[in-house]
């Protein structure tokens, strides 16, 4: 039996991107056993995962490199046929090269790339999605079907959120790590009060919640529901599903609704959908501003802070076109 692994251990969103190579590697190779590396935190988006024999997980926040070395070990036990790396930062590399993995792949800009059996560029001017540039390391792993993110949420976490999704209602996810990545708090609220859907749920992370009561209190709708910090991963990919339109940042709820392919409107302010992290739901829509902006964008992730102090690729998006 063939043991692949597939290592990825950037954020939430850079995880669920990486599944389609899950569904390849299975796809080419029912029998084997896939094993995924990610981070500590981000374990519970694969939790149950139908094709995943073993999640290994590192913990990067508490002892981050006396943990890479105990993976190391652990990982050269396991004995991998196949091991993806789809990093280009010089930790994975290293953990790559000392694997004794007996065909290591990924792509060229990782610094230990030399010790990869075949290595690929990754452009961010092909025009190329971020899942077509990751699977391009699985070239040679079956025909070139493409496969799109899929995350598996279970009946439990049907449960989980079953009693919010009796009415007709829609999914806002109003937050993002990079201040310029997201629209900003009043626009959202410009929004809310323009929505005629019976009801509006605000989803994301504990450290969300402020925002969201603040976007609630300053609403002229009354008729939402704040559950930033209440549903797991795989609870708001469920939510998502039954949503009538889930409105996202260009941040990681936009992979979520991905992968259950959720009605998505992706706002894209600073960053641009060229850059390959688009939504790939079969309903979705980009909105972002009309005209050109000479400083936008302003970098392939967003900053904290507007570098021209007027968040124009914001604050000019008309809200209409979100309806």
């Amino acid at each position: 039996m063939k043991k692949f692994l597939i290592i990825q251990t950037a954020f939430i969103g850079d995880v669920v991107l990486a599944t389609p190579l899950i569904e390849k590697l299975h796809n080419y190779d029912k029998d084997a056993e896939i094993d995924f590396l990610l981070r500590k935190g981000n374990e519970t988006l694969l939790k149950n995962h139908p094709k995943l024999n073993n999640i290994l997980i590192w913990d990067k926040k508490n002892g981050k490199y006396k943990n890479l070395f105990k993976l190391i070990a652990q990982i050269r036990k396991n004995k991998y046929d196949l091991v993806v790396n789809i990093q280009r930062f010089a930790s994975t590399g290293f953990l790559t090269w000392l694997s004794k993995g007996k065909i290591k792949l990924g792509f060229e800009q990782n610094p230990f790339s030399f010790a990869y059996n075949k290595k690929y560029k990754v452009s961010f001017n092909e025009g190329k999605h971020e899942t077509e540039r990751n699977l391009i390391l699985l070239s040679d792993y079956g025909d070139a079907v493409y496969f799109k993110p899929k995350l598996y949420p279970n009946e439990q976490n049907y449960q989980n959120i079953s009693k919010y999704i009796n009415d007709e209602f829609v999914t806002i996810s109003p937050a993002s790590v990079w201040y310029t990545k997201q629209f900003h708090k009043n626009k959202w609220i410009e929004l809310i009060n323009k929505l005629k859907t019976k009801k509006i749920i605000l989803i994301g992370a504990k450290s969300d919640k402020y925002l969201c009561n603040e976007i609630i209190s300053k609403s002229d709708n009354k008729n939402i529901l704040n559950l930033a910090g209440e549903l797991s991963f795989l609870d708001s990919a469920e939510l998502m599903k039954h949503a009538k339109m889930n409105y996202v940042n260009d941040s990681a709820p936009m992979h979520l609704a991905s992968s259950v392919n959720a009605a998505t409107t992706a706002v894209f302010c600073s960053t641009i959908p060229d850059f390959g992290f688009g939504p790939l739901s079969d309903n979705s829509k980009i909105i972002e501003i009309d005209t050109n902006l000479n400083c936008r964008p302003c970098g392939l992730h967003g900053k904290k802070t507007c570098p021209e102090g007027h968040f124009d690729c914001a604050m000019k998006i008309d809200v209409e076109k979100m309806l």
